[in-house]
């Protein structure tokens, strides 16, 4: 009979997957990298994003403001435009991100010689 006091490990134990799931999404990172410039209306974002579609960019900005990472406001215009901002929150990434790029710089060579060669 199994011991019903121990508990099934957890299925993240060091915490990265669920610290990487707030910025995880192929444009959440750019998304945060624009907005820690200045706010941003969503067709500016668009067009800052070359490839993505509004169905998908709506999601992500969705999942960032869920997260608390982004602010989402409607301006008093008309028509009415919403313009995005960046949370202190979100802001507090931006040293993680400034650490990836340097450590992207400091082994890219590397890493594109070895997919190369995985061709």
């Amino acid at each position: 009979m199994p011991n019903s006091s121990l508990s099934a490990p957890p299925a993240d134990p060091c915490g990265v997957l669920e610290a990487t799931s707030v910025f995880q999404g192929r444009w959440k990172g750019a998304v945060i990298w624009w907005l820690h410039q200045r706010p941003l209306h969503f067709g500016e974002l668009r067009r800052s994003l070359a490839g993505v579609t509004p169905k998908v960019l709506t999601r992500q900005l969705r999942e960032l403001e869920r997260d608390g990472l982004v602010t989402r406001a409607t301006a008093a215009t008309r028509p009415p435009r919403v313009v995005y901002s960046l949370t202190p929150l979100g802001a507090s990434l931006l040293p993680l991100f400034d650490a990836l790029v340097a450590w992207w710089h400091a082994h890219a060579r590397e890493i594109g010689a070895r997919r190369a060669s995985a061709t």
